[in-house]
C-alpha cells in the first residue's frame, strides 16, 4: 500500500505505545514516553493490555489516542493469542512507524502481532534471565532494541544478552514533569497537618511497599542507632502498606523506639506531602531506579539511598549514599544530615540535576539521539 492509498488516519505517522497496565507507576511511564513526541510529526496511540477503560487514565496518558484491550491478568497468560490478534488488527489501522513496549509481555505480543520495529522498555532486573526469553529476543533481534530505566538495568540486560551490540541495549532514565509535580506538592505545614505530624520536629521520611526488597528493617535499625544524636523528638515516618507491617512494628518495639516511628499506611498521592520530611531515605535492595527520589528532590528535600541499583544514579553527587544493609553507616548519614545547616544551595543543586537529567525536556533530547533509533526510523 502506498502513502496515497492510505486513509487520512493512516497517512499520519504514529507511534504505538503498548503497556501491560496502568497500575502504580506505569501510568506515568506512559505519560513520560508520550511526552517524547511533543512537537514532532508523530502522534502517539497508547494501548493498555490489562485494565478497564478509565477517563482518568486517558487524561494521565497524555496521548493522542488511548485504547483499552481490557484483558485480565489471567487472560494474558500463556500464548496470549487473542491479544496478538487484537494488536495485529490495530497495527493495520494506522501508519505506525514503530512500537514502544513496556515490559516483556507487551514486547512479546508486539513482535508476534506486528511487523513493526519494537523498542522494549524494561523497568526491573532479571527480565532476560530465563533462557526462553533470551532465545525469543535473539530470534527477533533485527527489529528489537531495548532500553533500561537505569544503567544498572541496562547492564543487567546486557549481561543476559552478551551477543548483542551495546548500541542495541541503552539507557533512558525515568523522569518527571517537574512543574506538574511541584504544583501538586503542598507546603511543609499543610503536609504535616494532613499526615498528622507535629510541626516542630525533625522528620525522616520513607515511602514504599512494606516488602523485604525495600528493606525498611535497616531503616528502622539505623534510625534507632542515630536517635540519640538527632534533634529531640525526631520521628521516622514510613508511608506504605505490605505484608511486613506487623514485623516492622515489632522491630520498632523491640528496639524501644515505637513512639518515634509512625506507620502511616497507604497514603494516596503520597508525593503531594514530601515537604513534610526533612530528609528522604530509600533503603531498597537493588532498586531498578527510584522514582520517589525524584519526587523528593522536586520537593526540595535532601535524599539518601543505598549505594546499589539505580538509586545511586539518581542521587548522583547531590545526595547521601550508604552501603546496603549497613545500619551503622545509615545512622551516621542521618546524624550528618540532621547537623547540616541551610539547604538552599543543595536545593539549587537538586533542581539543576532534575532539569538537566530527569526532566521531560532532557529525556526528549536524549531519546532522539539514541543509537537504537536509526533502526526503528528506517
Amino acid at each position: 500500500m502506498t502513502a496515497s492509498e492510505l486513509s487520512p488516519g493512516q497517512a499520519q505517522r504514529w507511534v504505538l505505545q503498548f503497556c501491560h497496565g496502568y497500575d502504580g507507576p506505569f501510568l506515568d511511564c506512559a505519560r513520560q514516553y508520550a511526552a517524547l513526541f511533543v512537537g514532532t510529526p508523530y502522534k502517539v496511540c497508547t494501548v493498555y493490555l490489562t485494565g478497564a477503560p478509565s477517563e482518568e487514565v486517558v487524561q494521565g496518558s497524555a496521548s493522542d489516542e488511548v485504547i483499552f484491550l481490557n484483558y485480565s491478568s489471567r487472560d494474558v497468560r500463556g500464548l496470549k493469542l487473542r491479544a496478538i490478534l487484537d494488536i495485529r488488527k490495530l497495527a493495520r489501522t494506522r501508519n505506525f512507524a514503530f512500537c514502544i513496549a513496556h515490559r516483556f509481555k507487551p514486547i512479546y505480543v508486539a513482535l508476534l502481532g506486528t511487523e513493526l520495529p519494537v523498542i522494549g522498555v524494561h523497568h526491573a532486573f532479571g527480565d532476560y534471565q530465563r533462557r526462553s526469553r533470551q532465545l525469543f529476543a535473539n530470534f527477533y533481534r533485527k527489529r528489537l532494541a531495548l532500553l533500561g530505566v537505569s544503567n544498572a538495568v541496562r547492564d543487567d540486560i546486557r549481561a543476559c544478552l552478551p551477543d548483542w551490540s551495546a548500541e542495541r541495549i541503552e539507557t533512558l532514565y525515568n523522569r518527571i514533569d517537574i512543574a506538574a509535580v511541584q504544583a501538586e506538592q503542598v507546603s511543609k505545614e499543610e503536609a504535616r497537618a494532613v499526615l498528622g505530624l507535629p510541626q516542630d520536629v525533625w522528620v525522616v521520611g520513607n515511602v514504599g511497599r512494606l516488602h523485604s526488597d525495600k528493606d525498611q528493617a535497616t531503616l528502622i535499625r539505623g534510625f534507632a542507632l542515630a536517635l540519640p544524636g538527632l534533634p529531640v523528638a525526631s520521628l521516622l515516618v514510613i508511608a506504605g502498606s505490605g505484608g511486613l507491617e506487623e514485623v516492622l512494628k515489632g522491630l520498632a518495639a523491640e528496639l524501644g523506639i515505637s513512639q518515634s516511628v509512625r506507620f502511616l499506611g497507604q497514603v494516596p498521592h503520597a508525593r503531594r506531602y514530601f515537604k513534610a520530611f526533612d530528609v528522604f531515605v530509600l533503603t531498597s535492595d537493588h532498586e531498578p531506579f527510584g522514582m520517589v527520589l525524584l519526587e523528593a528532590m522536586a520537593a526540595g528535600v535532601p535524599v539518601a539511598c543505598t549505594d546499589s541499583g539505580g538509586g545511586k544514579e539518581v542521587v548522583g553527587g547531590i545526595g547521601e549514599l550508604f552501603a546496603l544493609k549497613d545500619e551503622q553507616e545509615l545512622a551516621a548519614t542521618l546524624e550528618r544530615r540532621a547537623n547540616t545547616g541551610d539547604t538552599l544551595q543543595l536545593r539549587g543543586m537538586m533542581a539543576a540535576r532534575l532539569a538537566e537529567v530527569f526532566s521531560d525536556q532532557a529525556s526528549r533530547k536524549r531519546f532522539w539521539n539514541l543509537s537504537v533509533l536509526p533502526a526503528v526510523k528506517e
